[in-house]
């Protein structure tokens, strides 16, 4: 993969993505390679938030121009907070028992940083259970009004992206590239979104309730077959038990449907 050189002995290719956790869709993608910052591609990826969404992102991605730029659309955002930020606490929130450690008001105390955002953030430390194991971590919002708890849980949420890229990997062997020049990766990323928004859309018409792999494994069994999907689909989903999808989705909009 010459066209994405990363280091001296490997290339990478890297897939940003908005996910929407309410439909567990996506939204929005940038398919490109892996030498540039993460930061770089905020802006692109937050294009479309509008005022009072609740954005919440890794802290690769923070970049403090972008956040104040979020502020200032009225646009909430909740991330983790880097071990090299320099900032001054303003002000100690009584923190509540259980797992919050600390709850503070902080501005940023670099010059260039303060430049880049002058308003006062939240900065919130909790211990969180990865793995079975509890570790320390550091949150960051500009909402000053919601209670430590929900910010962690809030964070807590962006974990979903990882299952979404796991059903991509795995249920359409997103693994294994067919090719390897960027036209050929992009199309393959790309594909395999849109197969799974659209066997979501027949999820939610044909009121599937079993798992994404199980009607991407029954599709992929009748794919030279004339079939009539709905009747398939009810054929098929009356087997015993039944699974409910991570989030309830939204009708999406399909013009022409």
């Amino acid at each position: 993969m010459d066209w994405a050189k990363h280091r001296r002995r490997k290339a990478a290719a890297k897939c940003h993505l908005r996910l929407d956790l309410h439909s567990f869709l996506p939204r929005f993608a940038i398919i490109d390679t892996a030498r540039d910052n993460d930061a770089k591609r905020s802006r692109e990826l937050c294009a479309g938030i509008r005022a009072g969404e609740i954005v919440v992102f890794d802290k690769a991605y923070v970049d403090f121009a972008h956040l104040f730029d979020l502020l200032q659309r009225g646009v909430f955002w909740v991330t983790r907070a880097k071990e090299n930020m320099a900032y001054e606490v303003l002000k100690a929130l009584p923190v509540p028992k259980g797992n919050i450690l600390r709850d503070e008001l902080v501005v940023l105390s670099s010059p260039d940083a303060a430049k880049d955002y002058p308003e006062i953030m939240r900065r919130i430390t909790a211990l969180v259970e990865i793995d079975g194991k509890e570790q320390e971590m550091v949150f960051l919002t500009n909402n000053l009004e919601w209670s430590p708890a929900s910010v962690a849980d809030l964070y807590r949420s962006r974990w979903s992206i990882e299952t979404f890229f796991k059903q991509i990997k795995q249920t359409l062997q997103l693994a294994d590239f067919l090719g390897h020049s960027a036209n050929a990766v992009r199309w393959q990323i790309w594909t395999a979104l849109l197969v799974y928004v659209l066997l979501r859309f027949l999820a939610f018409v044909h009121g599937w309730h079993h798992s994404f792999t199980r009607i991407f494994t029954l599709l992929r069994s009748a794919l030279w077959r004339r079939w009539d999907l709905a009747s398939l689909l009810q054929c098929y989903g009356t087997a015993s038990g039944a699974f409910r999808f991570i989030a309830t989705p939204q009708q999406p909009c399909f013009a022409g449907f």
